[in-house]
């Protein structure tokens, strides 16, 4: 990470701030962008992300650093610390379905400030929310989610923001991208200009763009199955 990523992104840090992090896991996840926040040392941070990393890596280094005091996700599972931390009252956490957190990020930067889904009514998800009938149906109302700061990672970006994903590394990172008040992006690959037709994240959403540290990319869990024919061979 270059000292200019790093200044630029404590340029946009406040302690107590919304931060949106794109990333599943540890695929797309921003490691530059995410080693700058902790660096800065800011504080009381309310993180919206679809986890939190694990220990030591991606959003575990913020939970390592106590900077963050509330969790929007959907899933935090892989991480112990979170689990600590949670358990001992030093985090908030508000968990919501995969879908709805996506759509919650989405609403927000299309300036929907409410939606309603029948997602998670008559469950604990719905307690305390308005609630609608539709056709007979009922609705928990969800609001949209707009961030302070959001934080992606893409393959490609150009110089005028627009940005391109690779497979499945694009996960949450346009939802993010398109939730924030300010969205920095750090890419892999930066380019004078990407082909309209193959835009992912239009540059309207994206306020600066950053080259990317080269760097091993992490796999949070390895699933393998043996090859057709080493049954044959044996």
């Amino acid at each position: 990470m270059s000292r200019s990523t790093s200044a630029l992104v404590a340029d946009h840090l406040r302690d107590t701030m919304t931060i949106a992090v794109g990333g599943f896991g540890l695929s797309g996840i921003p490691s530059d962008l995410i080693e700058a926040v902790r660096d800065s040392g800011v504080k009381g941070l309310t993180i919206v992300s679809n986890n939190m990393g694990v220990d030591g890596k991606g959003l575990g280094l913020l939970l390592e650093n106590q900077q963050v005091t509330k969790v929007v996700a959907s899933y935090v599972g892989e991480n112990k610390l979170f689990a600590r931390q949670y358990l001992d009252g030093l985090l908030e956490v508000e968990f919501n379905p995969q879908g709805t957190l996506a759509e919650r990020l989405r609403a927000g930067g299309a300036g929907i400030p409410a939606f309603y889904t029948r997602t998670g009514v008559g469950t604990q998800i719905a307690e305390g929310k308005p609630t609608a009938v539709f056709d007979g149906i009922t609705y928990v109302q969800e609001r949209g989610i707009v961030a302070d700061l959001a934080l992606v990672h893409a393959y490609t970006g150009d110089t005028y923001g627009n940005l391109r994903y690779r497979l499945a590394a694009r996960n949450f990172n346009p939802a993010v991208a398109n939730s924030g008040r300010v969205t920095i992006a750090e890419v892999e690959h930066l380019v004078d200009a990407i082909d309209p037709e193959l835009v992912h994240t239009p540059g309207v959403y994206v306020t600066h763009v950053v080259q990317a540290t080269d760097r091993v990319k992490d796999i949070e869990q390895r699933t393998t199955r043996p090859h057709p024919t080493q049954g044959a061979l044996a």
